[in-house]
């Protein structure tokens, strides 16, 4: 069973924020997070990008304990975008996207397969265009999409993401999760995320946090039902098959 798993968690704990959380993520497909504000959704997601430590009981990825990975050979494998990227520096988004190749560096310069794999990645993320504009410049969308493409360079196994639609407008958004259900056919995806029609209509599965506790886990219209919405939102919510309205 373990061959065909990514993370494995058992009984899982943070000092704030994540209590007695256990699951199982295979090697690909969509799955969003989500939950109210201070659910421990990020935690999770920390814990899982081997940001958050120590941690209580197990955390294993490729079936090693995610602590006791060298945190260069991990960073090969899993790969973690933030909510947003501050850069102050005048670096051309392919340089940008270069920067993700640094887990596999083996000096100062740039080898073939760091350029193709940063080729690939802009092929990819559409962000060839605009690859010699100053990131500085870039809209929401277009950087979003950098950093993505920057974090493929890496060719993980598992692509972490916290709230990667929050500064992005609607259109952007749908294109984001559309490209997130493409990497998920080769690769797993997990995504934090408050928008829950996002998570209804993309993930392939969804995982619910209330109080650092698992809620509900499991296929999103059978977790995103208006009685656990209720539960744990306090909004009150009608399912219309993919999508879904609120009223507080």
């Amino acid at each position: 069973m373990e061959g065909t798993l990514s993370f494995i968690a058992r009984q899982l704990g943070f000092a704030y924020g994540l209590h007695d959380a256990s699951f199982e993520f295979p090697k690909h497909g969509l799955i969003t997070i989500a939950g109210p504000n201070g659910a421990g959704k990020s935690t999770l997601l920390g814990i899982l990008a081997g940001l958050r430590s120590p941690y209580r009981g197990s955390c294993l990825f490729a079936a090693k304990e995610v602590r006791q990975w060298p945190k260069r050979e991990f960073a090969r494998r899993v790969a973690f975008l933030p909510q947003s990227v501050q850069l102050q520096f005048p670096f051309t988004a392919e340089e940008v996207v270069l920067m993700g190749r640094t887990p596999h560096a083996r000096g100062w310069f740039q080898t073939d397969e760091d350029r193709s794999a940063a080729e690939e990645a802009m092929t990819t993320t559409d962000t060839l265009g605009f690859r010699g504009r100053d990131f500085r410049t870039l809209s929401g969308g277009e950087a979003q999409r950098v950093i993505l493409a920057s974090a493929l360079t890496q060719r993980p196994e598992a692509l972490l993401l916290d709230e990667p639609a929050t500064h992005l407008d609607l259109r952007h958004q749908l294109s984001l999760y559309r490209l997130l259900g493409e990497l998920a056919k080769s690769l797993l995806v997990v995504a934090v995320t408050h928008d829950l029609n996002l998570a209804l209509q993309f993930s392939h599965r969804v995982m619910v946090l209330e109080d650092g506790r698992i809620a509900g886990d499991g296929a999103p219209a059978d977790v995103l039902n208006p009685e656990l919405i209720a539960r744990v939102f306090g909004v009150q919510a009608t399912v219309h098959g993919t999508w879904m309205t609120y009223e507080a």
